[in-house]
């Protein structure tokens, strides 16, 4: 009997950014229901591997594959959901919370079907999941970053996904919707969903890694059990509100081309 797919599996993975290598043969499988963090320092190379997995960044040598299918080739994007760090809103009418959030729900629509009852439910409850439900009128671009990550990952969650790929979903978030984010994600894990998280630290959410693989300069540099944080990371009652930007990674894309 033939072992089902990965939900990713990188194979020899290499990415070069405006002549720089970035990603040095990484070899990454990650098991449907395995919950992996991705860790490592400030331009290791952590953003720039989910999107290479995702191929929204191409390789420059190696091979990748969603489901046993190359990205180019994959189809069933509704079964992904994606979490960028940050939001961004196009030119034109500002979108609401609720326009965004619904956006989550494409990849699961036919272009000949309007929303339907079960859309509308779904979206209802990812916006009340991440406590966002009273907000669901406000312009999107006025919200702060934290509220703002809070309106992605209710997207994400608005579309049922098997498999979520979160890139600093704590950046710019308060310990408060750190533990409610972990919450969600422990329901989600529950329900035996894949969950890939890039990260600068764990904290409420550790319990539910099954798995941490450490970059440093583009290389796995370990994997297992997630190490002990250092420096100001350890310190009693840090929290990590600075979201991420490193020059070397492209910018967060926030749309499904494929879908």
């Amino acid at each position: 009997m033939t072992s089902p797919a990965p939900a990713f599996n990188m194979t020899g993975g290499h990415v070069r950014l405006d002549g720089r290598e970035v990603l040095r043969g990484i070899d990454l499988r990650v098991e449907s229901g395995e919950v992996v963090a991705l860790l490592g320092p400030n331009g290791s190379g952590k953003s720039t591997l989910v999107r290479a997995l995702l191929g929204l960044v191409p390789l420059s040598a190696g091979r990748t594959e969603i489901y046993g299918t190359a990205p180019a080739k994959f189809k069933e994007w509704r079964r992904i959901g994606y979490v960028p760090q940050r939001l961004t809103v196009g030119g034109g009418v500002p979108a609401t919370v609720h326009e965004v959030v619904s956006s989550g729900r494409i990849a699961r629509q036919s272009r000949f079907r309007p929303s339907s009852a079960a859309d509308r439910a779904a979206v209802d409850r990812a916006l009340k999941t991440v406590g966002m439900a009273d907000r669901a009128k406000d312009p999107a671009h006025q919200l702060s970053g934290g509220q703002q990550q809070r309106v992605l990952i209710a997207r994400a969650l608005a579309g049922e996904p098997d498999a979520f790929v979160l890139d600093e979903p704590t950046a710019g978030v308060d310990a408060a919707s750190q533990q409610a984010l972990a919450d969600t994600l422990g329901d989600l894990v529950a329900q035996g969903r894949t969950i890939v998280l890039v990260a600068h630290e764990l904290g409420p959410m550790e319990p539910l890694i099954t798995r941490a693989v450490v970059l440093e300069a583009g290389r796995i540099t370990h994997e297992g059990a997630p190490p002990p944080p250092e420096g100001e990371c350890a310190a009693p009652g840090h929290e990590h509100l600075h979201p991420h930007a490193p020059a070397d990674e492209p910018a967060s894309l926030t749309t499904w081309g494929p879908a």
